[in-house]
């Protein structure tokens, strides 16, 4: 009988088998399985590409270094940059009949203070313009021509004031041909008070006012007065370098309380004395017999000691020492004895004693020396004088500066009450009251007072003379140094203004018509004639 179904129907199931799939649901379902395999396992290819593999060679390309163009800064450049000063300007014009600042200047006031003693005028009084006789319209007696001008420089006087860093980096120097001062009411005063200290008397004054009077200009103007008189100038242009811990420095052996020395800046503070005083020193040869640690001829200059101790920081006190004294010795010419940033003297330093404490500024022996001479313990025996400008820009805030310099003016204006310490105050310092004078004056006058009373009892007669111990007391009390003179500097004048803008318009840098409306209107906008005001509302804010 024959099968109903062929071969090949019995070969095949008549259902498909789920085991055998086509190819179109082979290739889904590998691509599902490889994407749920990836979701389950992270990938190790990225962290397969940097693998090194054996005969493979990767490409690296390395970054070049940038070229310098130019050589890097030697030491001391960049500050040197910044403390550059530029004198002189081609660009301005130059001013024509412009007086010097010079010895005949210089003895048309010395005939004038001569005069004034010879009538019988009363010596100056610190008030106002620093004791200048004034008379009608606040312009003074016989310099009525010259205050409210500006003089010219000289160029020997140009060579040892930038010598010394008297000229400050703030100041304009090269908006203008040629370096020049303002004269005012108080530059006449000091020059006065320097020509009379001459005599043997000693100056010693502290310039105060707010910022942007003027104080460091008329410490230049001191200098410069110097300078021409022939006097030997010693100056301290920025009394922070001294106290802000950034030299080197030396407990020196047998001092009590211990003082420290600054190698370094002594050498080059001694480098900066001879440069500007050159003419001077080079003519004076030793006459005293010195002990210091390196060999000394007898017969050499002071200029020639200067440069051993210069060439040798670790001598340069030692020979700063023999310098001084000196200059102390009989015949030598008047000194001038300046610092310029007086509070960053009166308060502790940044150097560090042995026990981590720190160091007062007056332990500093640089300081020391300054102050001993300031505060009227030393005095300068072939006269002379001693001058501090504060600053009321970036310095230190001191209590008892303040404090002094607002009793010492007051007691000099006459005023009936002076300001008191506040009692709940403990920042005040005694060791500045001693720096200005005024507790070693105090402690003088109460023992020689007490000495007069002593005397004047009838115990004392059998011993010695009453009259005699009187006279010798009260003569010893006039002789006792008394406090600090104090130079409150306010605004220029409007004549003194008007001469000042004159000159900068004969300069070509100021360039508007110089009258009375514009003058007043500087001069009130400048806080009542606050020349470094006035010098930035007309010259570096001109639009």
């Amino acid at each position: 009988m024959a099968n109903t179904n062929c071969l090949r129907c019995l070969a095949r199931p008549a259902f498909p088998s789920p085991n055998i799939l086509n190819a179109t649901t082979r290739a889904g379902m590998g691509i599902q399985r490889r994407a749920a395999s990836k979701l389950a396992k992270p990938s190790n290819t990225q962290g397969r590409k940097n693998e090194k593999v054996k005969g493979q060679k990767t490409l690296r390309i390395k970054k070049k270094a940038p070229v310098k163009t130019g050589k890097p800064p030697a030491p001391g450049e960049r500050k040197a940059m910044r403390k550059r000063i530029v004198l002189s300007n081609t660009n301005a014009l130059e001013v024509e009949g412009l007086r010097e600042l010079d010895s005949k200047m210089l003895g048309e006031w010395e005939e004038s203070v001569v005069r004034e003693l010879q009538a019988g005028e009363d010596d100056l009084v610190m008030q106002g313009a620093l004791g200048l006789l004034e008379g009608e319209g606040g312009e003074a007696k016989g310099e009525a021509k010259v205050v409210g001008k500006v003089v010219a420089l000289m160029g020997s006087t140009v060579d040892s004031l930038r010598a010394v860093e008297a000229f400050k980096t703030t100041q304009g120097w090269g908006l203008f041909r040629r370096p020049g001062l303002l004269i005012r009411e108080e530059s006449v005063a000091l020059s006065k008070k320097l020509i009379l200290s001459e005599e043997g008397g000693v100056l010693r004054l502290v310039i105060d006012g707010e910022r942007g009077t003027g104080k460091s200009l008329l410490l230049l103007h001191a200098m410069a007065t110097a300078f021409v008189r022939g006097w030997v100038v010693v100056n301290i242009p920025e009394a922070q370098e001294v106290t802000n811990a950034m030299n080197d420095y030396a407990p020196l052996p047998g001092t009590t309380p211990t003082l420290y020395s600054q190698p370094s800046y002594t050498a080059t503070w001694l480098s900066q004395i001879n440069k500007a005083n050159l003419a001077l020193l080079s003519e004076m040869e030793l006459t005293l017999t010195h002990n210091l640690p390196i060999p000394l001829q007898s017969n050499i200059s002071l200029s020639r000691l200067c440069e051993l101790g210069a060439r040798d920081p670790d001598v340069a006190w030692p020979v700063f020492q023999a310098f001084w004294a000196e200059l102390m010795a009989e015949g030598r010419p008047p000194v001038l004895l300046s610092l310029d940033g007086l509070s960053n003297v009166m308060r502790e330093s940044a150097y560090r004693a042995p026990d981590v404490s720190l160091v007062h500024a007056h332990d500093l022996a640089i300081v020391n020396h300054f102050v001993g001479y300031l505060s009227g313990e030393k005095e300068l025996v072939n006269g002379g004088a001693v001058l501090a400008a504060t600053n009321r820009s970036h310095a230190p805030r001191s209590k008892s500066l303040d404090l002094m310099l607002t009793q010492l003016l007051e007691a000099q204006v006459g005023e009936e009450e002076i300001t008191e310490k506040d009692p709940f105050e403990k920042g005040y310092d005694s060791r500045v009251e001693w720096a200005l004078g005024v507790k070693e004056a105090e402690a003088s006058v109460e023992a020689d007072v007490e000495g007069v009373e002593t005397a004047s009892s009838p115990s004392s007669v059998k011993e010695v003379k009453k009259e005699e111990n009187v006279e010798a007391a009260v003569e010893k009390v006039q002789t006792v140094p008394g406090p600090v003179e104090v130079l409150k500097l306010k605004g220029l004048s409007k004549v003194e203004a008007r001469g000042l803008m004159e000159y900068w318009a004969k300069s070509g840098v100021l360039r508007k018509t110089v009258n009375e409306q514009e003058v007043a209107e500087k001069w009130a906008l400048a806080g009542k004639g606050v020349v470094a005001e006035i010098e930035r509302g007309a010259l570096r804010m001109r639009i």
